[in-house]
C-alpha cells in the first residue's frame, strides 16, 4: 500500500506527469525547515502557556475557558501531527515517526500509527465508498444505499444527520481515542506496545491533573469543554475538504480522482492558519508531501492546469463548504424520511 507520505509516481505522459512536472520546476516540493520551526515553537509554546494556566488558575470554574483554549491547541498539535504523517517536515521516516508519536500520542492522547494507516487509505482512495474509511457507513452515512435497512437510533441519526452534525463532532475526539484503542488491540498494527505505553501515560497525566487541581464537578465540565471543542474545530477542519463531493468509481486516472472528489476553501491568511492549510485540499491530495506553506503557492498553477485539462476545479467560501456538506447530508437521509 502507498503511505501517505510517499509522492506519487505518475506515468510517463500522463496528465498528471505534465502537472508534477510543474510543480517540481517550481521548487515547491522542497522542505521549509524555517516555517516548521516556527509552528512547532508556536503551538508547543501554546500547549505549554495553556497547561501552565490550567495550574495557575486552580481550582476555578475560570478553568473552562483553559479548557476551551486546549481545545483548540489539541487541534493544532494534531494538525502538525497530519504534516508529520505526509513528511512535509522531515524527509525520512525516523524523525517523522518520533515527532508524530510526540504529537498525536503523548500531547493529544491518539494513536499516531493508527491514524496514519487510515489516513493512508483514504488518500489512496478519497470518497470511494468501500475503500475511503473517512465514508464507511458509521454514524453518519455519506452514500443513500448504506441508509436503508437502518432502525431505532441509527435510524433516527440518519433521518436527521444533517442537524445533528455539528452536534456529534462533539464526540469526536472520544472517538478518535475509542478507535485508537480497538486499533491497539490487533496484532498487526507496528510498534503498539510502545503507541500504548505513550497513550496511557497522556491519559493518566491529564487525569491526574484533572483530578488533583479541580473538584470533581469541575474536573467533569473541564473535560466535556475541553474535549467537545477538540471535537468540533478538529471535524470543522476536515468536514470542508470532501464531504458532499462526487463519490469515484475507482476508475479514474490519479489526477481525476484527486480533483473531482476534493474541494478547497478560500478565506485568506485566516483560514489558512484555522485549518493547518487544509483549505488547499486539491493541492494538498495530489502533492502530499509538499509543505503547507507552498500549498498556497502550488494553488494557481494547479487551477490553471486543472482548467487547461478541463477537470472541475472546486472552490467555495468556508460558510459554503459546510453548506453543501450539510445539504448532501439532508439529502443522503431523505429515503428514510420518506418512510416515515
Amino acid at each position: 500500500m502507498t503511505t501517505i507520505a510517499q509522492r506519487p509516481t505518475p506515468a510517463a505522459g500522463s496528465d498528471f506527469a505534465a502537472l508534477n512536472r510543474q510543480i517540481n520546476e517550481a521548487g515547491l516540493l522542497e522542505r521549509r525547515p524555517g516555517y516548521y520551526a516556527v509552528r512547532m515553537s508556536v503551538v508547543a509554546a501554546m500547549l505549554v502557556a495553556g497547561w501552565a494556566a490550567f495550574f495557575l488558575v486552580g481550582s476555578s470554574w475560570w478553568t473552562l475557558t483553559v479548557a476551551v483554549f486546549l481545545g483548540v491547541v489539541f487541534s493544532q498539535v494534531a494538525l502538525l501531527a497530519h504534516d508529520l504523517a505526509h513528511r512535509q517536515v522531515f524527509r525520512t521516516k525516523r524523525p517523522s515517526e518520533q515527532a508524530g508519536r510526540i504529537a498525536a500520542n503523548i500531547a493529544v492522547g491518539m494513536s499516531y500509527g493508527w491514524w496514519t494507516e487510515k489516513h493512508t487509505r483514504h488518500h489512496n482512495n478519497p470518497n470511494h465508498d468501500d475503500l475511503d474509511p473517512d465514508v464507511q457507513p458509521e454514524v453518519l452515512i455519506w452514500a443513500t444505499s448504506s441508509a436503508w435497512g437502518r432502525r431505532g437510533l441509527r435510524g433516527f441519526v440518519t433521518r436527521h444527520q444533517a442537524g445533528l452534525f455539528f452536534p456529534l463532532l462533539t464526540l469526536l475526539s472520544i472517538d478518535l481515542r475509542i478507535s485508537s484503542i480497538k486499533a491497539l488491540r490487533h496484532p498487526g498494527m507496528k510498534r503498539r506496545g510502545l503507541e500504548a505505553g505513550l497513550m496511557a501515560a497522556h491519559l493518566v497525566a491529564y487525569l491526574a491533573a484533572l483530578v488533583l487541581v479541580l473538584s470533581p464537578l469541575q474536573a467533569l465540565a473541564f473535560f466535556v469543554v475541553h474535549h467537545a471543542v477538540f471535537g468540533v474545530y478538529l471535524g470543522m477542519t476536515f468536514a470542508p475538504n470532501h464531504k458532499g463531493m462526487p463519490h469515484p468509481t475507482g476508475t479514474e486516472d490519479y489526477l481525476r480522482k484527486q480533483v473531482v472528489t476534493s474541494r478547497n476553501v478560500t478565506g485568506g491568511w485566516l483560514v489558512d492558519t484555522a485549518l493547518g492549510g487544509l483549505n488547499y485540499q486539491i493541492e494538498h491530495h495530489l502533492f502530499p508531501a509538499m509543505p503547507t506553506p507552498n500549498l498556497r503557492r502550488a494553488q494557481p498553477i494547479v487551477e490553471a492546469y486543472c482548467k487547461q485539462a478541463g477537470v472541475a476545479y472546486e472552490q467555495t467560501s468556508l460558510i459554503e463548504s459546510y453548506r453543501q456538506a450539510l445539504r448532501y447530508l439532508y439529502d443522503v437521509g431523505a429515503p428514510l424520511r420518506a418512510t416515515k
